[in-house]
């Protein structure tokens, strides 16, 4: 059977961990070329698999995001899909969120993602056109209490889903956006273990979903290899939200 991204070329932000180190496999079970862009180091770079070039890079700097492409095109010959997972979540209010925080969000989840599309697009002209995913989340969509940077960091970014879909669908480069629940990824989980009763928020993150369960991170990334494939090749600026019924119920959580 033939594979869904044989021998595209794939750039995944945030890959070291989480939602994207899934994407990876998923990527790299469908025959892509893989090129991981993160400011991780330590053991879940180290524990790539054989192939996978790594960039180190911090996606909120103009240089680093073109350094990065550039060599990505020098070691594979080009990009055709772009998946802008990296991310960062803080707390806070209008009032307790100070600028540092609210910067640090808009810098790593809005403004990285458009500075990696805007190294990456130009490539994928050069190749007749290609895809990119953006991760935002269901607070892209809604909210919770005392996540202000956050929450408006992602719903930004579905505005720069669409507007980049509008723009380059006549030049052949799709634009998608998956909001997902909440994943078990190491940023969850260590959420939980500061609460101050990390079984009970454990379950109440189970029961919030309508499955009774939170996602685990490989079911977020078939969803982004789907996107980013030709069997996705009708749908541009498409909002996919992927939460187990999440925010589906008008009251939320049984309990």
């Amino acid at each position: 059977m033939d594979r869904e991204l044989q021998d595209k070329i794939a750039i995944i932000t945030g890959g070291g961990h989480g939602i994207g180190r899934a994407t990876v496999d998923c990527f790299l079970r469908e025959g892509a070329r893989v090129a991981v862009v993160d400011w991780s180091a330590g053991k879940d770079i180290d524990q790539m698999p054989d192939g996978v070039l790594y960039c180190r890079t911090d996606i909120s700097k103009v240089a680093e995001c073109e350094n990065a492409v550039r060599e990505i095109v020098k070691q594979f010959g080009g990009v055709d899909i772009l998946v802008n997972n990296a991310g960062v979540q803080t707390y806070g209010d209008a009032i307790t969120t100070d600028e540092g925080t609210w910067d640090f969000n808009m810098n790593v989840n809005l403004r990285g993602q458009w500075l990696m599309a805007r190294a990456s697009i130009p490539e994928m002209l050069k190749r007749g056109g290609g895809a990119i995913v953006n991760i935002s989340s269901v607070q892209g969509l809604a909210s919770q209490r005392n996540v202000l940077a956050y929450s408006t960091s992602k719903h930004a970014m579905i505005g720069l889903t669409r507007t980049m879909a509008v723009d380059f669908a006549g030049r052949g480069i799709r634009v998608n956006c998956v909001c997902p629940g909440t994943v078990d990824t190491p940023m969850v989980r260590a959420t939980i273990a500061q609460d101050r009763n990390p079984e009970r928020l454990r379950k109440a993150l189970n029961n919030m979903h309508p499955l009774g369960r939170i996602a685990q991170p490989r079911e977020i990334g078939e969803v982004i290899a789907f996107l980013a494939s030709n069997r996705a090749s009708f749908m541009t600026g498409s909002i996919v939200v992927v939460d187990g019924g999440l925010i589906t119920p008008i009251a939320g959580s049984p309990e």
